[in-house]
């Protein structure tokens, strides 16, 4: 890159840092910790980013090389939301860099037909499981070696100065086998297996997670296992701030966070969850210290007979499908965040934010959430019409909500 561009992205660099060394940062750290440990009732409120990303951040860019605006965009991503959204996204005194490890499930590659826009497909390589079983393989997975990382941390600090340090930092577990699945196999193929080839299917699914545990094992062989228990990320928005987990001499998965969904099997009835589905998720995360669990899917239908049984629950996903009251029933009083994902479409949909429509859904999960340990995480935001005040606005209205209530 050329020295306009060096100067621009280093200039980023420093102000990353000095958000990240602010008073409010700090504040900011123990307020994500006291939340995870459930010692904490004031809300926490993110927004994510990526699916509207490019409607905030390249308008800001001012690099000119392809090498630049690569960096330039990293680093605006890291202060965007605290310096445009004033969101509680926290903001590190690093670069993170990560161990490369890979895990492909029964080791089929995943084929994807993309559209001009953000539709995709999954091209199905199992129909049938009576004839297709044979293509489930063992999952290939592996691990780069550790001098890549640190290749990476030297990069950083080369071209950095210094001034913003890389480091390397572990990772939550993430493990999504119904995804798996259907990326390999349609959702309605993957139901009626359940119904035509039971037998088959639950072996599936037992490989499947056996071949996670294997993964894990791999990693805690190899020494690829490091603390969460700082700004690491934690998956849907939000990170892995605690006490509860040991900071140092870590090499365990039962000693970092984990993440699990299922938002595939949301036209199942939760017996069929729990007798196709549960029984070989317990088992991948059994091996977590602290499990957040859930996406899309409504949990309260799956809450009393699975959900409510799992002792390393800590976040569990409140979506917009999911009932709500139920939930803070069952939630409150209990070490267990409500992790609230609002609608999408009062951020996305219109040009103007309907304000009393925004603080009347957000009332009703105050109400719901009453006694709860709560955050609020916005999430699938695919267009903000352009407007960076929106989001902030967005923003401010959750927090004189949560303020009043």
């Amino acid at each position: 890159m050329d020295r306009k561009d060096l100067k621009r992205i280093r200039e980023l660099a420093r102000e990353q840092l000095e958000i990240a060394n602010s008073p409010a940062m700090e504040a900011l750290a123990q307020a994500w910790t006291d939340l995870n440990d459930c010692k904490r009732m004031k809300p926490l409120i993110t927004v994510e980013t990526d699916t509207f990303a490019s409607e905030v951040i390249p308008p800001l860019m001012e690099c000119t090389t392809e090498e630049g605006r690569k960096w330039e965009y990293m680093l605006l991503s890291n202060i965007v939301n605290h310096k445009y959204f004033g969101d509680d996204t926290f903001v590190p005194s690093y670069i993170p860099v990560h161990y490369g490890t890979y895990m492909k499930p029964f080791d089929i590659d995943v084929q994807v037909q993309k559209s001009s826009g953000l539709g995709h497909h999954f091209v199905s390589v199992l129909t049938d499981l009576e004839t297709d079983f044979e293509k489930l393989k063992p999952s290939s997975m592996g691990l780069c070696p550790k001098e890549d990382a640190q290749k990476q941390v030297d990069e950083i600090g080369e071209v950095l100065d210094g001034i913003l340090p890389g480091k390397i930092e572990g990772q939550a577990n993430y493990a999504v086998p119904t995804q798996n699945i259907v990326h390999i196999m349609s959702m309605e193929d993957m139901y009626l297996a359940m119904y035509d080839t039971p037998d088959l299917f639950k072996e599936m699914m037992d490989r499947l997670t056996d071949d996670y545990c294997r993964y894990f094992d791999l990693l805690e062989q190899a020494g690829y296992i490091l603390p969460t228990t700082s700004g690491q990320r934690l998956g849907q928005g939000t990170y892995c701030f605690t006490n509860d987990l040991p900071k140092e001499n870590v090499c365990r998965t039962n000693q970092i966070w984990g993440f699990m969904d299922a938002q595939e099997t949301a036209g199942i009835s939760p017996a069929m969850f729990e007798e196709f589905v549960f029984p070989y998720y317990r088992k991948v995360f059994s091996r977590y210290g602290l499990l957040s669990y859930g996406c899309c899917e409504a949990v309260d239908p799956i809450w009393e007979n699975c959900l409510s049984r799992v002792e390393n629950l800590r976040k569990v996903s409140i979506s917009p499908w999911c009932n709500e009251d139920y939930m803070g029933e069952q939630l409150r009083g209990r070490k267990i965040v409500y992790h609230r994902k609002p609608s999408p479409n009062f951020l996305g949909v219109g040009e103007n934010l309907d304000e009393d429509a925004l603080r009347k859904h957000i009332r009703k999960t105050l109400t719901a959430a009453k006694g709860c340990t709560l955050e609020f995480t916005q999430r699938d935001v695919y267009t903000i019409h352009n407007d960076i005040s929106k989001v902030r606005r967005y923003v401010e209205i959750i927090r004189e909500e949560c303020e009043q209530f």
